[in-house]
């Protein structure tokens, strides 16, 4: 049992380690590269961290075990709007979310911690339909972020983007770092995906020949693939105060990645791992 928990760390804390220090790093720094705004930015940093929940989501539908992905999918979403305000509050941005665009923006958020404990109170009821209205909901959710974001935020990020017309002298190292960068996301996806296999087994068997709870697991599960989504909270804020002195877009950019992140745990995610558990 023992050398099944110490599996279970070691490949958990692998996957935060590749997503901190090779995959999300290696995202931030092509979107950088390829000077896009801090809601793209943003964006891509929420699709890379929401990677390590693809996987145990995944995963642990292939092993039946529906209520783990259920409750990774909660748990991650709220660590996440969690993580966000604690990353606020220490940078000293949190009166930044008083922005009606942010504000907004949360109200989004709000809604995928609630959907997920409506899915957990529906666990045994699942099925294809679920799935089609997570979809649904996801696209209507996503067309509402981008208005939202046009209506309220756009002008601050155009503004910044005249201030930031600097040298373009560094075009030819620019793309040759862009290559490594494809690079590295692409090393960093088969590690991932390496990895996130043997976590499958290992939580396969903590599951059924030593009967931890499926809600333990999927908790667990939460916490760990959690912290990437922190680390470029906080990183986001971090990089326009210091380089930019602009607090407000990497509020824009930190929020736009728990957005993203959240809702493709939820609507995306979700969907797939109901999928897997429905077909196999």
């Amino acid at each position: 049992m023992f050398i099944e928990i110490i599996k279970f760390l070691i490949y958990s804390i692998l996957i935060v380690i590749i997503s901190k220090y090779v995959l999300v790093k290696a995202l931030r720094r092509l979107a950088e590269n390829l000077n896009l705004s801090p809601r793209i930015v943003g964006n891509i940093s929420g699709v890379a961290t929401s990677i390590p929940e693809l996987l145990t989501v995944t995963i642990s539908s292939f092993r039946g075990l529906l209520g783990t992905s259920l409750y990774n999918i909660m748990s991650s979403n709220v660590i996440n709007v969690v993580q966000y305000v604690i990353s606020l509050v220490i940078n000293k941005n949190h009166r930044i979310i008083k922005n009606k665009g942010i504000m907004f923006q949360m109200f989004l958020v709000i809604l995928t911690i609630i959907i997920p404990i409506v899915l957990l109170k529906l666990e045994n009821t699942i099925n294809l339909i679920v799935v089609l209205i997570l979809v649904t909901i996801y696209i209507i959710l996503q067309l509402l972020s981008k208005r939202i974001h046009s209506t309220y935020l756009a002008d601050e990020e155009k503004q910044i983007e005249q201030d930031e017309i600097e040298e373009e002298q560094k075009e030819k190292s620019k793309n040759k770092k862009t290559y490594v960068y494809i690079l590295y996301i692409f090393v960093a996806g088969i590690l991932l995906y390496v990895i996130g296999s043997a976590l499958g087994s290992v939580l396969e068997n903590l599951a059924n020949i030593f009967g931890i709870a499926e809600f333990v697991l999927g908790i667990l599960l939460g916490v760990i693939t959690s912290i990437p989504e922190f680390i470029t909270f906080f990183e986001s804020q971090k990089h326009y105060k210091k380089n930019e002195g602009n607090s407000l877009l990497g509020v824009i950019e930190a929020t736009n990645n728990l957005l993203t992140s959240n809702m493709l745990n939820l609507f995306i995610i979700q969907s797939i791992g109901i999928l897997i558990y429905i077909w196999l």
